[in-house]
């Protein structure tokens, strides 16, 4: 294992304290382990909290600020952030119009999002759940109790934190958060594994001629193992299950994320970007907004991601509206 890193133990504290120093907008309390926006609550504004394990950069902390979200909770790698530093960073950013948890679909997150918002109940701020759950490739894995949650997280950040901005109370922004979710699917694709520093060797085994189709962003194990081919054949395997289990594409169109993993060069996400653009436009859809990078990442994994959004028309106004992130940026 070859990692710019100090120690295994050390990562998370090491990289926080990086974000730190990297993005003075923002509060990074290293000890407590959350990322909140600079400058304390937002009195009368719902405010957006998410979190997960590390290793999925820049998914949480770098969609934290204006416009998407107000905290994010960073937990070890792959591993759950803890109900008292959720807690925790629901009440350094309730400004009194309640507090919403985006949360992905793994029975970890699941579990402890549940008991912060208890805790929070006990301390009088109202708290409501959205969960993610917009992976098509598995119903159930050893994580999760239906789809996982992937690629859809950031665009139920995005857009249901814009609604927030616009002083929505939480019922709005709650509903948005469910749309947009209900509205998403997301496919993924492996080259090759990651390696989580405190393993020191990958996740799983994949042959020279394999790839792993409809992987999880942990590394889980998708529908199969087939051999190495085209980004068109991919693209049209990933698509394929997208599109048999996608709402409805409305004539406003679609938005389209394609998601580095990790380890996948820039010039490779841009050749599956044109063939995902070449499937919708054969389907008679049309992509209104769009992604290409690394925004939900699988340490150094290498492969690919698709997210497609069946947009309506106030879900891409919410989307062109001002973001202030680390991560996304535009309208500023």
């Amino acid at each position: 294992m070859k990692k710019l890193i100090n120690a295994p133990e050390r990562v998370l504290d090491d990289a926080l304290a990086g974000v730190a120093a990297a993005h003075p907008d923002l509060s990074v309390d290293v000890g407590a382990r959350t990322i909140t926006r600079a400058g304390g609550p937002t009195t009368g504004k719902v405010a957006l909290v998410s979190g997960g394990g590390s290793g999925h950069e820049p998914l949480h902390g770098g969609f934290v600020g204006p416009g998407m979200l107000d905290a994010a909770c960073p937990g070890e790698v792959f591993t759950s952030p803890v109900p008292d530093q959720l807690l925790a960073a629901a009440e350094r950013v309730d400004g009194g119009a309640g507090v919403l948890f985006v949360v992905k679909n793994y029975t970890g997150d699941r579990l402890n999002f549940r008991m912060a918002a208890d805790l929070a109940a006990d301390e009088g701020i109202a708290v409501a759940t959205v969960t993610v759950d917009d992976d098509v490739a598995v119903r159930d894995s050893a994580r999760t109790a239906g789809r996982r949650g992937t690629g859809a997280t950031v665009f139920v950040e995005k857009i249901a934190g814009a609604l927030a901005e616009r002083g929505a109370d939480l019922p709005s922004v709650v509903d948005m958060a469910e749309r947009v979710n209900a509205a998403t699917r997301s496919f993924a694709v492996a080259l090759s594994a990651c390696t989580p520093p405190a393993a020191g060797r990958p996740g799983f085994e994949l042959g020279e001629d394999e790839i792993e189709i409809g992987v999880g962003i942990h590394g889980e194990p998708g529908r199969r193992r087939e051999r190495f081919r085209s980004a068109k054949d991919t693209v049209a395997t990933c698509m394929d299950a997208i599109l048999d289990d996608l709402p409805p594409v409305t004539g406003e169109g679609t938005i389209v994320m394609v998601n580095g993993l990790g380890a996948t060069p820039l010039i490779e996400l841009y050749v599956v970007f044109n063939e995902v653009a070449a499937v919708l436009a054969e389907k008679g859809a049309t992509i209104a907004r769009s992604l290409v990078g690394d925004y939900v990442t699988s340490l150094d994994m290498a492969g690919v991601s698709i997210t497609v959004c069946a947009a309506d028309a106030e879900m891409l106004s919410l989307w062109d509206a001002p973001v202030n992130t680390p991560a996304l940026r535009w309208g500023v």
